[in-house]
């Protein structure tokens, strides 16, 4: 549901700006004002999941999003779509926290494989998103199109009665009764036997707190984490509007040329996508799947660092790439590896993130991370499509330079999570896993 949010942004755009004849700025601002929703809620709606529950913060940003996601199809002007947009966006910068949720259930082992699988439908979802407008553009037109992509919210609102509450929140926030009886919920499903031993708790009343994120142990980890976080959205997002604005304009030397002969007519001359732009659109969205894969392999043999700055090593060498006037074929192989790449770095930061910051404040890290990445998100439609009428040259060395930063970025992190545990309390020392079989450490209550 998320991915179809925010795949539809560049479907979208060159349909209004033909319909309503918008100039370009517009248009950008048409997919920023979501990345500003998105900006200005992901902090908060992570402080709601460490206060008072992941469940409780992903089931109120979910109803949120299906609300004014399906009332955006009724916009009758301009302004209606930029806020109803905008509103959508504050809706999905809560969406992250059904990683937070769960990683937590998830076993040291498997916890990267696992929170990797599940980007693979953030890639059903990009493709689906593609399909379904192929066969609603057409003939219903972009407001079906708009709230038929909200209906997958409708489900999962449904499906939140079986979701659980992470058992290690309701252990911090002292519940120990709720936590136990999750436990043996999922004893009892996977026919396993408890574990021996009491449930320990380590309750702690300050969650959520933003200093906690700048302790001498976590600031230089944050830091890097924003920049990083930065880059990829930058990136990604600018490399899904590009691909948009390079296949319809065939290649890179396209759009220069195409540029000089555009000059004298008006400044609102508009195209709308054709069958083989979204042919393209499919093969590149495609790309998300082997990225996974790619990923997958690597992420727990190098570990979680080596994986980000080798995913944007790749992303820039593409980017510069295209410098070349290669061909329509060519163009699409290359944006096809550029994007593979840098969905799975994205995908190595979401494995990265939950496991690097405690319990207590590990929906607030994953907040304020994509939080981060939103700016990024923001500032992108103007460099991917109000800077390319200007030099599309400088586009692509913006994109390549912000990588190559965002690589050395990730090789400069003081914590590599693979093989550790996850962290409880923040008053605890790093890389401790849940405590059970009988043995609790001193100083803890134990009941």
């Amino acid at each position: 549901a998320d991915a179809m949010e925010m795949m539809i942004l560049s479907i979208l755009a060159p349909q209004l700006h033909c319909e309503w004849r918008l100039p370009s700025w517009q248009v950008a601002l048409l997919t920023s004002v979501v990345f500003v929703g998105m900006m200005s809620s992901s902090t908060l709606w992570g402080n709601i999941s460490d206060q008072y529950g992941r469940k409780t913060g992903l089931k109120i940003s979910v109803l949120w999003t299906l609300y004014y996601g399906i009332l955006s199809g009724f916009a009758p002007i301009y302004s209606w779509i930029l806020v109803l947009r905008g509103l959508v966006g504050f809706g999905i910068g809560g969406v992250p926290q059904s990683v937070t949720l769960y990683a937590e259930f998830l076993p040291m082992k498997a916890r990267a494989k696992c929170i990797l699988l599940i980007e693979v439908f953030w890639a059903l979802g990009t493709v689906f998103e593609v399909l379904l407008a192929v066969v609603v553009m057409p003939t219903l037109g972009w407001r079906w199109l708009l709230i038929l992509s909200a209906l997958p919210l409708l489900l999962f609102a449904g499906l939140c009665f079986w979701l659980p509450e992470s058992a290690r929140y309701d252990v911090l926030s002292g519940n120990q009764e709720k936590a136990l009886a999750t436990l043996k919920r999922i004893a009892t499903e996977n026919g396993a036997p408890m574990p021996l031993g009491k449930l320990v708790i380590s309750r702690q009343e300050d969650r959520g707190k933003m200093r906690d994120l700048f302790t001498p142990h976590f600031r230089w980890t944050t830091l890097l984490l924003w920049f990083i976080w930065f880059s990829n959205a930058f990136s990604y997002y600018g490399l899904v509007l590009l691909t948009t604005e390079l296949f319809q304009a065939g290649d890179v030397c396209s759009i220069s040329s195409r540029r000089q002969e555009v000059k004298a007519k008006c400044s609102l001359t508009c195209e709308y996508l054709t069958e083989e732009d979204y042919t393209d659109l499919l093969w590149t969205t495609l790309s998300e799947f082997p990225g996974v894969l790619v990923t997958l392999w690597i992420i727990d043999r190098i570990g979680r660092k080596k994986t980000m700055a080798l995913s944007f090593l790749v992303f820039s060498f593409c980017s510069l790439l295209l410098f070349l006037c290669v061909g329509r074929n060519v163009l699409t192989v290359l944006l096809f590896i550029a994007r593979a790449f840098i969905s799975g770095g994205f995908q190595a930061a979401y494995v990265y993130t939950p496991e690097v910051y405690p319990t207590a404040t590990r929906a607030l890290g994953l907040g304020t991370c994509s939080g981060m990445a939103r700016v990024g998100a923001l500032i992108t439609p103007f460099i991917a499509q109000v800077m390319l009428e200007s030099s599309v040259y400088l586009t692509l060395v913006v994109y390549s330079g912000c990588c190559l930063l965002a690589a050395l970025a990730s090789c400069f992190l003081p914590i590599e999570t693979k093989g550790r545990g996850l962290q409880e309390s923040s008053h605890k020392e790093w890389g401790q896993e849940m405590v059970g079989r009988g043995s609790h450490s001193p100083g803890e209550s134990q009941e």
